[in-house]
């Protein structure tokens, strides 16, 4: 058997563990907007907007250097699209609403106008 003398032994001891991913800052700024834009009405649109373009730097960003929060990115991108779909739907509806509104007052009034020459 093949044994060192006890004064003799050498020691190896593993590498450290490489720190950990930085998160990209942008990421967790996309991810606030994004959850923003469905919270908050109307300027949730605004919100919406700029978390979704927030997202895609982050993501060209986590992919170019190698950091984390990818996760984050992807949430922030979801909740930008989703917050921007629901408002741009509401204010198309108002939007809607207010030109039926406007062209059915001249009907009503035409109506009522006809109706008192009788």
């Amino acid at each position: 058997m093949n044994y060192q003398p006890y004064g003799q032994q050498q020691d190896y001891y593993p590498p450290p563990p490489p720190p950990p991913a930085q998160t990209n800052g942008k990421s967790i700024a996309s991810l606030v907007l994004g959850i923003l834009s469905i919270v908050t009405p109307y300027i949730g649109l605004l919100f919406g907007i700029v978390a979704i373009i927030l997202s895609a730097l982050s993501l060209k960003e986590i992919r170019n250097r190698y950091e984390g929060g990818r996760g984050l990115a992807i949430a922030g991108l979801v909740c930008g699209i989703v917050g921007t779909i629901i408002y741009a739907l509401l204010i198309i509806f108002f939007v809607v609403i207010i030109l039926f509104a406007v062209g059915s007052e001249d009907t009503i009034s035409n109506f009522y106008l006809n109706t008192n020459n009788i």
